[in-house]
């Protein structure tokens, strides 16, 4: 089969190829699944460069992410069979075929395609954990979404929506604000010089919770238009820079920073993993979330795919489909 091999580690992912590649047999318990999208997320990019919190061994095929249909199944597997639609995940994604737990399967919805099945749960369930499990938004409250056109920030726009918050989004292009707008959101902004206009719609108040991804700049104005009792989820850092605060400012104004990490949310509570998991996948089988698919790429141009991400043009998420 074909697979997108790294071979060593390089901040330029164009060092990556396109290899025959030959899976060991099937082994209990394990099923084989042929790829047929695969979802490409930023931690692939900083893995294949080294500057992710995983750093598995060289060599191996990035993504984390796929769909596809089971096309063998080991001894003792009973809980999916040959020809089963499903959603898979774990390193090794970026391939024409997988095999892993057939334990960690998950079947695709009814009526969900294999680009939108691929391409949900990472997003999702990083929006799913921040909004609900962490940040307990409300009905009516006034939710603040930056980098709200990338993956995991649209993806807390769509739920937002369906939760009833009242959505302000940045982006940083007219594009992507045009797209927000027709998404749904009520309001949309550029990601600099936010601070009052956020106060204004807000009668004055600010947002309830504001959902921050980019930290940097991003992150010092939201502190000035945060609401008392506020909640600051903190996804991730895009900008580059990780911000610091004086402790003095989150007393005075009365709000709490909180970290975001989905997968380690799971880990640590496996009971409210599984309701998580099963929340959001239950959201898309009854088309209550609207995950976006901006682009799709052969598996023989995987690092175009990424670059996608590297050049910030995405809106929603983007598939290789091998």
């Amino acid at each position: 089969m074909k697979a997108i091999v790294c071979k060593a580690i390089a901040d330029d992912i164009g060092t990556l190829a396109l290899e025959d590649v030959e899976l060991p047999p099937l082994g209990p318990g394990q099923a084989r699944v042929r790829i047929r999208a695969a979802a490409v997320n930023f931690p692939d990019i900083l893995t294949v460069q080294g500057k992710y919190q995983h750093k598995p061994l060289l060599p191996f095929t990035p993504g984390t992410e796929a769909a596809g249909d089971v096309i063998a199944v080991g001894a003792g597997v009973t809980n999916v069979k040959v020809g089963d639609r499903v959603i898979c995940g774990g390193l090794g994604c970026y391939a024409e075929e997988m095999q892993l737990p057939s334990v960690s399967l998950r079947m695709i919805p009814p009526g969900v395609g294999y680009a939108e099945a691929a391409s949900f749960t990472v997003a999702y369930l990083t929006a799913y954990v921040a909004l609900v499990r962490r940040a307990k938004l409300e009905a009516d409250e006034w939710l603040l979404v930056h980098g709200a056109a990338g993956g995991v920030g649209l993806a807390a726009v769509d739920l937002g929506r369906h939760l009833g918050a009242k959505v302000i989004a940045t982006a940083s292009t007219e594009a992507k604000r045009a797209f927000l707008k027709s998404y749904g959101a009520d309001h949309v902004f550029e990601p600099h010089g936010f601070r009052e206009k956020v106060k204004e719609v807000t009668g004055g108040d600010g947002a309830n919770v504001i959902y921050d991804p980019v930290g940097g700049d991003v992150f010092d104005e939201s502190t000035r238009c945060i609401a008392f009792d506020g909640r600051i989820a903190i996804i991730g850092f895009t900008s580059g820079r990780i911000p610091s605060i004086s402790v003095n400012m989150p007393l005075i104004k009365g709000y709490s920073i909180m970290g975001v990490r989905a997968g380690e949310y799971g880990r640590k509570f496996p009971e409210k993993g599984r309701q998580n998991m099963f929340a959001i996948t239950k959201l898309l089988a009854e088309r209550k979330i609207h995950p976006h698919v901006h682009g799709r790429f052969p598996l023989a141009r995987a690092v175009d795919a990424m670059r996608t991400l590297e050049d910030r043009s995405v809106i929603g998420k983007v598939v290789i489909e091998p």
